[in-house]
């Protein structure tokens, strides 16, 4: 084979080779080392140009300029992207161009050989670069290792072998100068190169067909790789049966030039979208699940992503307008990843599997998604808190106007008829003090009684507005409750600090509620009041041995407690015994 500059064919790489680049990122020593290794490298290709006689013709320029740009588009890459090979096979693919313009000025054997054996070892680390672009830089299917070890053949076994017939000074691997049998060797070289190139080609044309457009996108570098593959395939058909075309040379040497700036755009079309999410994230404040689907959609560039979240069951899933969702089995065409609150899935993104090869963008969206997602739930939960107060608001307006209400049909129908009668009483007695001292001796006692009424009808009143018995500690006020309960009751007050007023307060109400209930409605024999005090909490119970089915849904007393007790912070709740009747419970925080 000749020992010209100008490519062949491309090729890749076998799967053990590739295996050998790490996915961690290199220290900043390595870095150094592997930019100035790249730049030496570069002048060095160059030399002949900078400082030669004007010899050296424009392709071969052009083509010691490749590798330069195979090694810093992979370099970057390499350096944004540790978790993908592709940028070490980028790497890997501009050195390997190196190698023949810089053996070949010099001046030995060695360096002889190594030209005449290697200007192809560039297309061992090409060809896995383009079929394994999309999967991080790692071989997917048989038939990529396959394509892999067709080019690998040609440049570890074919060229050897060619070599040890091919007659050159200074080729250390010659062992019988025979150039019959070297050239049929160097055809079965082209022709092997070929079979890589175009099956490679149309493994990529293949998966381009079946791609969604955003794999389509995705895979543009791949496919720019591979139109440079059938053009270069074409120059080795041409090779087979005449001399080399220099239209076919510029063509093929041109294409692979542009194929580091697709790379390259590549890398750019991941750091555009990543630039996208400042405007995802600034819109997340207002995001309703509809519109964050669109906005997710647009970050990740796949019109087709869904957001299906779990259903009751935690096994189904559906969208938000309730269709049921199925999510792709492993190894499909769509990715799946999951939304977490608290350990707990509260959805899942299904998206095209190529965003796959950038995890970093895939694992923002989904850090937007939760936070939308939290937003929305927090949202809820306030507007949900907002409707309740709202109408905890009017159930007190509404209890308040009926407790005035009461207050002022107690006072008219009760005490304030009683006063009247009583200064009718009085005025009676003043007419007949001298006239029947013993009738309005009788009035006096009779007024008398209605007093003692009266005062007994605006202590009760009092009591209903502010019991004075809480003046003297909550337990001797429930003492005073149960003793004027109609139902038997007992009262267990755990021993500890003395509650605040507000807590106390509603800590009576409820007794005093719950004691009225019990009396009306439960056709109860007994009645029990138990307080503790628990973790922070004042726990009041009230239990009774009656029929049961009180609901706190149903009539305004039981409401009106929930709302005083939740104002408070606390929790209320009804429910049945365990033997029966009825259990009021009140969970009041101590301090408040």
């Amino acid at each position: 084979m000749t020992a010209d500059l100008a490519p062949r064919a491309l090729s890749g790489r076998s799967a053990r080779v590739v295996g050998r680049f790490g996915a961690s990122r290199p220290g900043r020593a390595t870095w150094v080392l592997l930019w100035a290794a790249a730049l030496a490298a570069e002048f060095g290709a160059l030399v002949p140009v900078l400082f030669g006689d004007g010899t050296v013709e424009a392709i071969d320029v052009v083509f010691r300029t490749i590798g330069g740009s195979f090694a810093v588009c992979g370099l970057i890459a390499w350096h944004r992207r540790p978790d993908n090979r592709s940028g070490q096979l980028m790497t890997a693919t501009g050195f390997a161009f190196f190698v023949s313009p810089l053996v070949s000025q010099l001046d030995s054997a060695p360096a002889t050989t190594i030209g005449l054996w290697l200007p192809d070892l560039w297309m061992v680390f090409f060809v896995p670069l383009l079929l394994s672009y999309l999967s991080g830089g790692r071989l997917r299917t048989v038939l990529d290792r396959v394509l892999v070890g067709v080019v690998a053949f040609e440049v570890f076994v074919l060229a050897p072998l060619w070599l040890a017939f091919y007659p050159a000074e200074g080729n250390l691997l010659l062992v019988v100068a025979d150039p019959g049998l070297a050239h049929a060797v160097e055809s079965a070289q082209l022709a092997t190169l070929l079979a890589g190139a175009v099956g490679t080609a149309a493994v990529i044309a293949a998966r381009w067909r079946a791609a969604t457009p955003p794999r389509r996108r995705a895979m543009l570098p791949s496919a720019a790789g591979a139109v440079c593959l059938l053009l270069l395939a074409a120059l080795l058909a041409v090779d087979l049966v005449a001399e080399r075309s220099p239209v076919l040379v510029w063509i093929g040497i041109c294409s692979i030039a542009a194929v580091p700036i697709a790379f390259l755009a590549g890398l750019l079309r991941s750091a555009l979208a990543r630039g996208g999410l400042i405007e995802l994230f600034s819109g997340l404040r207002t995001a309703r699940p509809a519109e964050l689907r669109a906005a997710l959609a647009k970050a990740l560039g796949d019109p087709a992503l869904l957001i299906a979240y779990p259903q009751p069951d935690g096994r189904s899933y559906s969208d938000t307008d309730g269709r049921a969702v199925v999510l792709s089995e492993p190894g499909g065409e769509r990715s799946v990843t999951r939304v977490v609150r608290d350990g707990q899935p509260i959805a899942v993104l299904v998206y095209d599997r190529s965003l796959d090869d950038d995890p970093e963008l895939v694992e923002a969206v989904g850090a937007a998604a939760t936070i939308a997602l939290e937003n929305s739930h927090l949202q809820a939960q306030t507007e949900a808190q907002l409707a309740a107060l709202a109408a905890a608001r009017e159930r007190i307006i509404t209890a308040g106007d009926a407790e005035r209400r009461r207050i002022e049909r107690n006072l008219h129908d009760g005490a304030q008829q009683r006063l009247v009668t009583l200064a009718l009483q009085l005025s009676l007695i003043q007419r007949r003090i001298r006239t029947d001292p013993d009738d309005a001796e009788q009035l006096v006692t009779e007024a008398g009684d209605e007093l003692a009424r009266s005062l007994a009808e605006l202590r009760e009143l009092a009591r209903g507005i502010h019991p004075a018995a809480l003046d003297h500690g909550l337990d001797v006020a429930l003492e005073a409750l149960a003793m004027r309960a109609a139902v038997p009751t007992t009262v267990t007050v755990e021993p500890g600090p003395r509650l605040g007023e507000p807590v106390a307060l509603a800590a009576y109400f409820v007794v005093s509620e719950a004691l009225a209930n019990t009396a009306k409605y439960a056709g109860a024999s007994a009645a029990q009041v138990r307080v503790t005090r628990r973790e922070g909490q004042a726990i009041v119970e009230i239990t009774d041995d009656g029929v049961g089915g009180a609901d706190p849904g149903r009539g305004s007393g039981l409401r009106g407690l929930a709302d005083r007790v939740e104002s408070l912070g606390g929790s209320f709740e009804v429910g049945g015994g365990p033997t029966g009747g009825t259990v009021v419970r009140a969970h009041l925080p101590i301090e408040v």
